[in-house]
């Protein structure tokens, strides 16, 4: 496997991983990867601003603030006002579990990966390659995990 072939599993990994997350309350799910990637931020560098992220993930600094401000909403994330800066807010991880973030981590992707798996004809996967994609991915899951310590941004 090369790089563009990786980075090409990985968007396809992302498409599952969208799939399978619940539809949000309100109806509007939006840009579910700004909102988690921004969140994959915030965790791995807790106390964080918003342009912070919006540098090192590359995006752009509005959509991290709608990010941002989807996951306060839906109560992933509080923010406080910075020590250094009143102007600017640092945004955490809550302190406890919103209803909504319990909904998205107790949701399988089960039904998305067999859909992605399935025969060109929508035919259910074998359920020894399905079963094999399965602990492929709990593999990866188990050395890379989104908790392990980010590499340096430069």
């Amino acid at each position: 496997m090369n790089g563009v072939e990786l980075f090409l599993l990985g968007r396809t990994l992302m498409k599952v991983g969208e799939q399978a997350m619940p539809e949000p309350a309100t109806g509007s799910r939006g840009s579910v990867r700004s909102v988690l990637v921004t969140l994959g931020e915030i965790v791995a560098r807790p106390g964080t601003t918003v342009g912070e992220i919006a540098v090192r993930t590359g995006l752009p600094q509005s959509q991290v603030s709608t990010a941002v401000a989807r996951l306060v909403e839906t109560g992933s994330v509080e923010t406080e006002p910075d020590p250094a800066d009143r102007r600017r807010r640092l945004v955490r991880p809550a302190a406890a579990p919103s209803a909504r973030v319990a909904e998205v981590r107790a949701a399988t992707v089960d039904d998305a990966l067999a859909a992605a798996l399935a025969g060109p004809d929508g035919a259910a996967p074998d359920p020894a390659v399905l079963r094999a994609v399965t602990e492929a991915l709990a593999t990866l899951a188990l050395h890379l995990a989104p908790g392990r310590p980010l590499p340096p941004t430069g």
